[in-house]
């Protein structure tokens, strides 16, 4: 397996409330229903299209305030995703993303780094959404 790791983010909300929000897929529905072709979600799993491909993903584990690890589920490649949150203060978390996915040595020269400089991105926005709404 390979691994990414993003960069580590700061987010001024409790780990809870972070915690709580991503580890569930139906609260992001309402940001992303309009926005990707055929949502779906429960709980631990969702499901959408991009470019004609069905994407599925399921929650594999969560320790609570501290990481949701999810995978593909009937994709043609193995992955992990994680989110990883460390308390600092009452109103200070710190947000690191990671990505284990098996790849051969080509396919991690051709995207690597575009998956890395993406999961840098991701976690970029998602400090920015806590950081800047629902104050």
């Amino acid at each position: 397996m390979t691994e990414f790791t993003s960069k580590q983010v700061q987010i001024l909300k409790p780990d809870y409330t972070i915690y709580n929000i991503l580890s569930d897929f139906n609260n992001f529905t309402p940001i992303v229903q309009d926005k990707i072709e055929e949502w779906t979600a429960s709980e631990d799993s969702c499901s959408f299209k991009v470019n004609g491909f069905v994407i599925k993903l399921k929650m594999v584990d969560k320790e609570p305030y501290k990481t949701i690890k999810l995978t593909g589920d009937q994709l043609p490649f193995e992955f992990y995703f994680w989110i990883q949150l460390k308390s600092v203060a009452p109103e200070d978390t710190r947000m690191r993303l990671t990505i284990h996915a098996k790849m051969n040595m080509l396919m991690k020269a051709m995207i690597g780094k575009k998956l890395q400089d993406g999961l840098d991105k991701i976690a970029d926005q998602i400090a920015f959404a806590f950081n800047n709404y629902g104050r």
